[in-house]
């Protein structure tokens, strides 16, 4: 992986609502179709989590949030048609619990948050954040891209809730591309061709819960012949 200080792709679309900007902008880290990634190490997981001065950064903390970063995503996918991964579930149960995760309450709400904000604290704030999301009906809306070399975290803001790709314009653009050019390969029969585009496995949203090359702007750079019937 290449070692980047940010990923800007997507910058100008409308945030999601409440904390979730808080949590795309940690998943949204790492660029698996470039091989770029921001988390690079322990020193820069104090540029993408909210850290109390002097908090520890090792190798353990950077494992861990990349471990927390990848659960997070398998429960965006699972809102966009994935299948369950058990695993995912675990890592978010070891790191709330690891963070102390205690419920704080003010005059109109309650929130769940962590004792402290080392990196352990700040990886249980973002399970925290899922499950307010999921709490006031805004976490089925956010979703992993899925094309398989992306996985973009994006908010899905239409009517009925139907959006699979961070944009249509690009992943959806080119997965169908693909998918028609493998649909008239020579030797390659219609119907051993799947025309659905591959899902990741992830969890399912009720069990809690690359992009384009970014940088410089919203996109990315990037039958058998017939038999004629013989008259007789």
């Amino acid at each position: 992986m290449e070692a980047v200080d940010a990923l800007t792709y997507m910058q100008d679309v409308e945030p999601p609502p409440g904390r979730l900007p808080v949590l795309v902008r940690f998943v949204n880290t790492v660029d698996h179709e470039h091989h770029r990634e921001v988390l690079s190490e322990p020193a820069k997981l104090g540029g993408v989590l909210d850290l109390d001065p002097g908090a520890a950064l090792g190798e353990p903390e950077l494992r861990r949030a990349r471990e927390v970063r990848t659960a997070l995503r398998s429960l965006a996918l699972a809102n966009n048609g994935g299948p369950a991964d058990p695993e995912a579930l675990a890592v978010l149960e070891r790191a709330a619990s690891r963070g102390r995760l205690t419920v704080r309450f003010d005059t109109t709400s309650a929130r769940l948050e962590p004792e402290a904000r080392d990196v352990d604290g700040a990886l249980a704030d973002l399970v925290g954040i899922v499950y307010t999301a999921m709490a006031d009906g805004s976490w089925d809306r956010l979703k992993a891209c899925r094309r398989d070399v992306c996985g973009w975290l994006f908010y899905d803001r239409s009517r009925n809730r139907s959006a699979v790709w961070c944009q249509m314009a690009v992943c959806g653009n080119r997965t169908k591309t693909k998918a028609y050019r493998s649909r008239r390969a020579p030797g390659m029969k219609r119907s051993s061709v799947s025309q659905s585009p591959p899902i990741a496995i992830a969890a399912p949203a009720s069990a809690i819960t690359a992009p384009p090359r970014p940088g410089t702007s919203s996109a990315k750079k990037s039958r058998m012949p017939g038999t004629a019937r013989t008259r007789t």
